[in-house]
């Protein structure tokens, strides 16, 4: 054989990486504002792979979500849930009502609101106990929330914001007044949520070029839940 023949280890990678065991540790160069918003699909799943990604360098991740309370659809139990509970450093939250607003499914708009005002306030406590932690430094993987983040992740408050169902004016004083090392993410809306896109520093439009719902598939459990 040639020097310069290819043998099966140069294929498969020599050396593979290795998992490391996650260890309590603080971001370097967290404190951004991230908004993900559009008609595509992922923009929550990007949100959770990114958090996923910041678990496991040990920083300390949270997730509330606003909208998504379950639908006939939907389990209650998503799998996304039982990833994250797995994951240490990670954990969630959800504020939402059962259904989907303004979606003809006999859901309350009022009750709605309810719900999505209920999460706002969790967010602003969440923001502030950030603002009270030292983020420069490790953080409890099992440490609750209120004892500070480094990554907090509104899912679906761009959408409750474009609805109405929470102040757009109060998101944006919620992101202005963030702790300078909180990353802070922001996702939802087929609308561009202008209350917050001005402030941001990364603002992401994902958009949709086709969708299976249009051809009758519904949520299937393991891509959408």
């Amino acid at each position: 054989m040639s020097d310069d023949a290819t043998t099966d280890d140069d294929l498969r990678g020599a050396d593979p990486l290795e998992p490391r065991p996650i260890e309590p540790a603080a971001p370097e160069e967290f404190g951004l504002v991230q908004v993900w918003w559009g008609d595509g699909k992922g923009k929550t799943t990007a949100a959770m792979g990114m958090g996923m990604r910041a678990a496991g360098h040990g920083y300390r991740v949270h997730m509330l979500q606003f909208m998504k309370g379950g639908t006939s659809t939907v389990e209650d139990v998503r799998g996304e849930y039982n990833a994250i509970h797995a994951l240490p450093g990670y954990s969630y939250e959800n504020s939402g009502h059962y259904g989907w607003h303004r979606f003809h499914d006999g859901t309350d708009d009022d009750e709605h609101a309810a719900r999505a005002k209920g999460g706002f306030e969790r967010a602003t406590e969440i923001v502030a106990a950030a603002g009270e932690a030292d983020l420069s430094s490790p953080l409890p993987l099992d440490g609750p929330a209120d004892d500070g983040v480094h990554m907090l992740i509104l899912d679906e408050i761009c959408y409750a914001g474009n609805r109405g169902l929470v102040d757009p004016d109060d998101v944006r004083e919620l992101v202005e007044s963030k702790p300078e090392n909180l990353e802070l993410v922001l996702t939802g809306g087929h609308e561009r949520p202008e209350f917050v896109t001005e402030t941001a520093d990364l603002v992401t439009n994902v958009r949709k070029e086709s969708h299976p719902i249009e051809s009758g598939h519904s949520a299937r459990k393991g891509t959408e839940y």
